[in-house]
């Protein structure tokens, strides 16, 4: 397009100015994101031959569009914008102080997403604002993972949000899930980004840890109106979001084929850091994570794993990590040598028995004062440990 814009050259209009209110300039940032077929790679190109505003581009007329390369519908999208549509979206923006949007040319706008090659027009959000500008780690994975993956994901999620850093994913079942829980899980950071529209949540078995995202300080974006249903091409482009807006990317349990591979292809394009947590060699949801790992991904078997990489953050931003032992007066109940005789693969019953050298009651009890905790879990054929002392 930009060669056709080039050959037009003589039908620029005068560089509009600048300020304009904060409507206006989002009317102009949601009339550009209903042409269709339209990307910031194209409006960039229009930005940088005529070092002109991204609204400009509504001043010209229908013959000037077509002149440019733009085709019936683009033209119609921009010179007869659905201002039913935009208007309801402005209204659904001031029923809650809660919710609000950024766009490319608004001071909130993420930078490191702003960086990015694809950004969003405009960006809706409903929680707290300020997470948008903070230090963010992404953690994705399967929807199905093994209780060792979701072990892992839970345990990752709480050390970086320990370190004050933003736990950042999809909202989706399986690793998402345990990812922001193990962020809220100690008072931490964490943003979900949508597939859908703010007002359609999906999953709608996480409606409530949605809420409760938001409840505790956390921050939900979207880039899709109100209403947006979710559509399978719509999660490609949340998943460029999730790492546009992270320092790194953090991968659990993935399939060869999965969207969390996706995401990690647009972070390495996004010159982001990509992470990998080995698995069973013997489990297909670890076949990702080990392609990654063949392919220069950073193998993850520890926190300072992550952590040692952006050692350049503000010292006050990392929190100080401590390694103490200590335990609360719960955890005190947790007994060391029983906890030790549950493998992370399945364990019987009457394999702990005998390893601990405990009674049986005592054994059941202990072990189900584990299982509230998240440290085991009951599987068929024994129990699983989830995660350590």
């Amino acid at each position: 397009m930009a060669q056709e814009v080039r050959n037009c050259e003589q039908t620029k209009p005068a560089q509009l100015t600048e300020p304009r209110n904060s409507e206006e300039a989002l009317r102009s940032w949601l009339v550009l994101d209903q042409i269709p077929r339209f990307g910031m790679g194209k409006l960039k190109k229009f930005q940088n031959l005529y070092n002109a505003p991204a609204h400009s581009l509504l001043t010209y007329s229908s013959s000037q569009l077509v002149d440019f390369g733009f085709d019936s519908a683009q033209v119609k999208a921009i010179t007869s914008p659905d201002w039913r549509l935009i208007d309801n979206e402005l209204n659904w923006l001031t029923t809650d102080n809660s919710r609000f949007a950024v766009h490319p040319e608004h001071p909130d706008f993420p930078i490191l997403l702003k960086e990015t090659s694809r950004p969003p027009f405009v960006l809706f959000g409903w929680g707290n604002k300020k997470l948008i500008a903070s230090n963010q780690i992404a953690m994705v994975g399967s929807r199905n993972p093994s209780h060792y993956g979701k072990g892992c994901g839970f345990d990752f999620a709480q050390g970086l949000a320990n370190q004050g850093i933003t736990v950042t994913s999809g909202l989706a079942m399986g690793i998402d899930t345990c990812a922001h829980q193990g962020a809220l899980s100690v008072g931490g950071n964490t943003v979900a980004v949508l597939g859908s529209g703010l007002d359609n949540l999906y999953p709608k078995r996480n409606i409530r840890l949605a809420e409760e995202i938001v409840q505790n300080q956390g921050l939900v974006l979207s880039e899709f109106r109100a209403n947006t249903k979710p559509t399978p091409h719509n999660f490609p482009r949340r998943n460029r979001i999730v790492s546009g807006l992270s320092l790194g990317v953090v991968v659990i349990e993935a399939a060869i084929r999965s969207g969390s591979l996706i995401t990690a292809k647009y972070a390495i394009e996004q010159n982001r850091e990509v992470f990998a947590i080995p698995g069973n060699i013997n489990n297909p949801l670890s076949e990702g994570a080990h392609l990654l790992i063949k392919e220069g991904a950073k193998l993850v078997s520890k926190l300072e794993d992550i952590t040692e990489e952006f050692q350049n953050l503000n010292s006050c931003v990392l929190k100080e990590y401590s390694k103490n032992s200590e335990k609360s007066p719960t955890e005190s109940l947790a007994t060391d040598k029983l906890l030790d005789s549950v493998d992370y693969d399945v364990t019987a019953l009457d394999v702990v028995i005998q390893r601990s050298d405990m009674p049986i009651k005592v054994v059941l009890a202990q072990l189900l004062e584990y299982e509230l905790r998240g440290l085991v879990a009951s599987v068929s054929g024994g129990y699983i440990k989830l995660r350590g002392k």
